[in-house]
Parts: C-alpha cells; sequence; structure tokens
C-alpha cells in the first residue's frame, strides 16, 4: 500500500526536485502541492499521511504545527530550527490530540553530509582545534547553515564530554568578525558564492598535523535519497527526531 505524501513548499527549487522524486519513488503516491498562500488543512492536503516541509525558516515551525494538527506527519528540511522551537515541538507532539503524530528534522539529507557529521564528531576529541566551513549558492536565505550549526554542536558536545580545554586562540581583536560566528564554541564560516550548491569543511588540527573532512553537494538530487528514506520511516517513529543519523544506524 503507498504512502500518500504532500509538498509544503512545492513551487520551490528544493520542493520541485522532492515531488519529482516522490513521483519517481516506488510505493510513494504524491497527492497534494502546497506553496505560498495555500492553506494547510486536512482539505488541501488530500489524505496525505506524510507532509514534507521545504520552505523558509520564517515560516516553517508554524507549517509544522498545522501539519501536526492536520493529522500528518512530518518530515522538514527547512533549517533555521533552534532549541526553543525544538522544544515547542515536542510539547505538540506530547499533546493527547497528537497522539502517534511523529516528526523528523534534518539539517541535512545528502547521506554524504550526514556522515561528515557523524565522523567530525567521532574525531573532534582527538584534535586540539576544530572550525567549520560552509560554503553556500547567494540565494541561501539563513547563515550559517543548519549543518554547520549541527556540525559544530556535535564537535562541542564530543570535546566537552572528553573534557578537552579550548581550541587554542590567540585573537585578541576582531572588529569585523572575522574569525566567523561560534556555535558551543566552536568557530563556524559561511561563503556565499555564485556557482556554488552546499558544501562543507570540517577543519581538525594538532600541532604537526591537519585531518580534513569534506562534502559536497552539486545537485539538489543528492538530498533525495535521504528525504525519501525520511518519508518511508518517519511513520515507524513517535514524536520528533532531530537528524537523518537516526535512520541510518549511526
Amino acid at each position: 500500500m503507498s504512502i500518500r505524501v504532500a509538498v509544503v513548499g512545492a513551487a520551490g527549487r528544493m520542493g520541485a526536485t522532492v515531488c519529482r522524486a516522490v513521483e519517481t519513488a516506488e510505493g510513494l503516491d504524491l497527492v497534494a502541492r502546497l506553496d505560498i498562500g495555500d492553506a494547510i488543512d486536512a482539505e488541501h492536503l488530500a489524505g496525505a499521511e506524510v507532509a514534507v516541509d521545504f520552505t523558509v525558516p520564517a515560516v516553517t515551525e508554524a507549517n509544522v504545527h498545522a501539519l501536526i494538527e492536520a493529522g500528518c506527519d512530518v518530515v522538514v528540511g527547512t533549517t533555521g530550527w533552534d532549541e526553543d522551537s525544538y522544544g515547542r515541538v515536542r510539547e505538540h507532539l506530547a499533546r493527547p490530540e497528537a497522539a502517534g503524530r511523529a516528526v523528523l528534522i534534518a539539517p541535512n539529507f545528502a547521506l554524504s553530509a550526514v556522515l561528515t557529521m557523524s565522523f567530525a564528531a567521532k574525531a573532534a576529541r582527538f584534535f586540539e582545534s576544530a572550525e567549520v566551513i560552509e560554503l553556500h549558492h547567494p540565494g541561501k536565505v539563513d547563515a550559517p547553515s543548519g549543518t554547520a550549526v549541527a556540525t559544530a554542536r556535535g564537535i562541542a558536545a564530543a570535546r566537552a564530554q572528553a573534557g578537552l580545554a579550548p581550541g587554542p586562540d590567540a585573537t585578541q581583536t576582531d572588529p569585523h568578525g572575522s574569525r566567523g560566528a561560534v556555535i558551543d564554541g566552536v568557530h563556524v564560516h559561511a561563503v556565499r558564492l555564485r556557482g556554488l550548491t552546499a558544501h562543507e569543511e570540517v577543519l581538525l588540527g594538532n600541532p604537526g598535523e591537519q585531518l580534513t573532512i569534506r562534502t559536497d553537494s552539486f545537485d539538489r538530487s543528492s538530498f533525495m535519497p535521504g528525504v525519501i528514506l525520511a518519508v518511508r520511516q518517519v511513520g515507524r517513529r513517535q514524536g520528533l527526531t532531530v537528524g537523518l543519523d537516526a535512520l541510518l544506524d549511526l
């Protein structure tokens, strides 16, 4: 029996790619395409069991709450989430009327990016220094990327668990912010450049050695195997899941 799927943000570049992927995937049935101006309710969702949200950070949380209320499980690829917004979704899913519903929010659906985050967290405890560089096309509306934030948080958690001191850095003045953002003590640098799609480098350093872990997505099709996996698996879970790694036994 096919899983009935709706795509929210269907007119966007990612949304359109998701629609094509769902249409060609075995066991999935695209029943609704929603975009700006469309109400998120049972009528417009047309019986969808799972909804995929690829919209923009300004509206994604509201979309998720509306989709839960409409009786859908939700797969979210839109970035811009923080612990407060995750908490509000957890609270919503804990209500009796949302019993059995599931939401999966992933900062990145490319399998190489998910593995990069996992490898970086595993390696972080062995190195004095760690920094993250994310590189994207200039049409991306948020910075740093959700993937870079998740990567930095994973590195920071691993370093804290290992009892490592902060990375060495003698910088005393930086009036232009050239050292980048700081996420849980890890510096993150964002590049926006024409010709790029989605890329990330994790730089890990010790005296006399450096480890570089890099992931490159050259086309939006790279995200589709992860999206399809999430659509197929989300209904087997309950509550909120953050990250595709939970489905990959990492």
